[in-house]
């Protein structure tokens, strides 16, 4: 086997200087094809790989962004984790995840991460106290997705509003003689999720109407199933607006199946994420939508200005859009 060289001695052998060598392992550097070729095929024959961490140590940056997630579990966040991660590759960033779901200590969960001394830090769960992420990330300014009210001016917030959806949903279904509604939560502590049933609320508070019922699930098919089966045996509910995608699958399938309710007919069922899965043929449903392109690039925009030493915090509102389904 081959014995390993140092990034000099490759640059000896290849007969450039070592920032030749450092840029030859860099994509976005400026560096023709014919030389970073010829050296990484010298690289190869001597079974020479970068010190990542050397480099981030001359450079002072680790390249790596932590993203504080809830859960990889919940296909909302698994589809925009999914592009934000593709994106960050793609400009040789590397993406620790930390999923706060089931994690006691949350707070010694970004504690480790930041030990690797992180260069960016999105915070995209509900379930930890942001003043603890702003404290622990302190050198990395982090960007926080969140709804709840933040007394930092120097953090760089990403928002959804719902509001024109939720009223636009709100407007069609008592327009078709809806006129008992039904909220179905997902976690009690969520604002995100006080935020979506709010929006509604206000929406119905212009009809004269208010939420009749309340269900409380736990973002799972399970949860909406069990608490549609609850909600539509005890009251007159005809509308069922649910805290996320998932949960509002449960509630048509319990209608249905369960319940023998015709939908929308008997009961209109709203769900809110916009995921994949709900506008497949099977559950076509009505939804609220983040247009997960547009809110993965505003983050990745972010990052790219935090690099920036003048960079100064920026509020970022995005709007949600209705998809129609069959289910309203």
């Amino acid at each position: 086997m081959n014995k390993r060289i140092t990034s000099k001695e490759l640059a000896k052998l290849a007969g450039v200087s070592s920032a030749t060598i450092s840029r030859a392992f860099s994509s976005d550097s400026r560096i023709s094809a014919a030389t970073r070729d010829r050296i990484l095929s010298i690289a190869q024959q001597h079974d020479y790989q970068p010190n990542a961490l050397a480099r981030s140590l001359n450079s002072q940056r680790s390249r790596l962004v932590a993203l504080v997630v809830n859960s990889i579990e919940n296909p909302a966040e698994a589809e925009q984790l999914q592009y934000l991660v593709h994106r960050l590759q793609e400009r040789e960033l590397l993406p620790i995840i930390l999923c706060c779901a089931g994690f006691d200590d949350r707070a010694q969960l970004m504690r480790m991460a930041s030990a690797y001394q992180v260069d960016h830090v999105v915070v995209f769960s509900d379930m930890v106290p942001y003043e603890d992420a702003l404290q622990i990330f302190r050198t990395a300014r982090p960007i926080i997705v969140s709804n709840e009210p933040l007394s930092h001016g120097d953090t760089s917030v990403v928002r959804f509003d719902g509001a024109a959806a939720a009223q636009e949903v709100v407007d069609k279904a008592v327009e078709s003689g809806k006129s008992h509604f039904a909220y179905l939560t997902g976690r009690k502590s969520s604002w995100i999720d006080k935020q979506r049933k709010a929006w509604f609320a206000d929406a119905l508070r212009k009809h004269g109407l208010a939420f009749e019922a309340e269900g409380h699930g736990d973002y799972s098919y399970d949860s909406g199933f069990k608490e549609a089966v609850l909600l539509l045996r005890r009251s007159k509910v005809d509308a069922v607006v649910c805290g996320n995608d998932v949960m509002a699958i449960g509630v048509r399938d319990a209608a249905a199946r369960v319940l023998g309710k015709s939908v929308p007919e008997d009961v209109a069922v709203i769900g809110q994420d916009g995921i994949a899965v709900a506008s497949w043929d099977c559950h076509d449903l009505t939804t609220m939508a983040l247009d997960n392109i547009a809110f993965i690039d505003s983050i990745v925009r972010l990052i790219e200005q935090d690099q920036e030493e003048d960079a100064e915090p920026e509020t970022v509102v995005l709007d949600l859009k209705v998809r129609w389904g069959s289910t309203c």
